[in-house]
């Protein structure tokens, strides 16, 4: 569907005719362009909507099937710009993915979004507010919504972080218990982050580097300050998944220690009790001829033996801290 279109000349907000070719054409009159904005849109509106500015059939495609990674393309003149909007659910731990596309060509740009994004209105509001901006045309359209959806992956990297050393602390607590699961779904979470961003660095790139030339050159330092923006996201990603990894060892670990402790205790007891067993066994055979066995004091010796086994067994195993 529709979300809005407007016509800007010389930055300002303009009234124009309802057709959108009439319209486009008006822009390329007056040197203004046109922004269109639809959201989730099935083919049938987007062939109502855009048949007439005659879009490649791929670029076409790749609108309204969604699922591309983010990139930078040129379709005959027309510039085709995909890129990943990210949301993370703190509750649930769960990362979330859309995509928003741009259709940009000198007089107009095109912008389809799919799946759960960053409303556009509050972005076409503040760049309404600043028409030294919207006279760059529509490549500041592109950087707008890029610099509000990449400052969504800073904030959204911070909140990962929160979560990476809130399970890290926990499994250091030395609580007797694992994370294991936890910690493997957030990674999960983290890599699907770190999907949705690293393939961004070219494209945006290209935008400020002069490799597309359509670009114009007032808006290229924008671009690489996003860039570095970005830059800073993608690097912050990479550190918490080596991180995640890095806690997931450690509680595996840490689980394995106390299993090794349990062992060694399991051990100091059965061999504390091995002594007095020994004997009783022993003695327990029922044969005749067994020293002691007529002697007056036998009994008392014997459990004498066992007590004085048992209690240098106790202090060994104390000092080792087997026990």
């Amino acid at each position: 569907m529709i979300v809005d279109v407007a016509l800007y000349v010389d930055g300002v907000r303009t009234e124009g005719p309802s057709d959108i070719s009439d319209l486009v054409d008006l822009a390329r009159e007056k040197n203004g362009f046109v922004w269109l904005g639809l959201a989730s849109p099935t083919q049938a509106e987007f062939d109502l909507v855009v048949g007439e500015l005659k879009f490649h059939p791929l670029a076409i495609e790749d609108a309204v099937n969604a699922k591309q990674r983010p990139k930078l393309e040129d379709y005959d003149g027309l510039t085709f710009f995909v890129i990943k909007t990210v949301f993370f659910d703190q509750k649930e731990q769960e990362i979330t993915t859309g995509e928003l596309m741009c259709f940009i060509d000198p007089h107009f740009i095109v912008t389809v979004r799919h799946g759960e994004g960053h409303p556009l209105s509050t972005i076409r509001t503040e760049l309404e507010q600043k028409p030294e901006l919207l006279r760059v045309g529509p490549y500041s359209v592109v950087h707008a919504v890029a610099d509000r959806i990449i400052d969504g992956y800073t904030h959204i990297a911070t909140q990962l972080e929160q979560e990476v050393v809130s399970i890290e602390n926990r499994v250091f607590t030395g609580k007797r218990q694992t994370f294991s699961e936890e910690i493997y779904f957030l990674k999960r979470e983290v890599i699907e982050f770190k999907h949705a961003i690293d393939p961004l660095i070219i494209p945006i790139s290209r935008l400020y580097s002069g490799s597309t030339s359509s670009v114009p050159a007032d808006i290229r330092p924008f671009f690489r300050d996003t860039s570095d923006h970005l830059i800073q996201a993608c690097e912050q990603a990479s550190g918490l998944d080596s991180l995640i990894t890095s806690v997931l060892q450690a509680d595996l670990a840490h689980i394995q220690v106390q299993q090794n402790i349990d062992v060694r205790r399991i051990s100091a007891w059965v061999a504390l009790a091995s002594g007095p067993t020994m004997l009783a066994g022993i003695y327990g055979m029922n044969f005749r001829h067994m020293p002691e066995l007529s002697n007056k004091y036998g009994y008392y010796v014997v459990l004498g033996v066992m007590v004085s086994l048992t209690g240098f067994l106790y202090r060994k195993f104390k000092k080792s801290e087997w026990l």
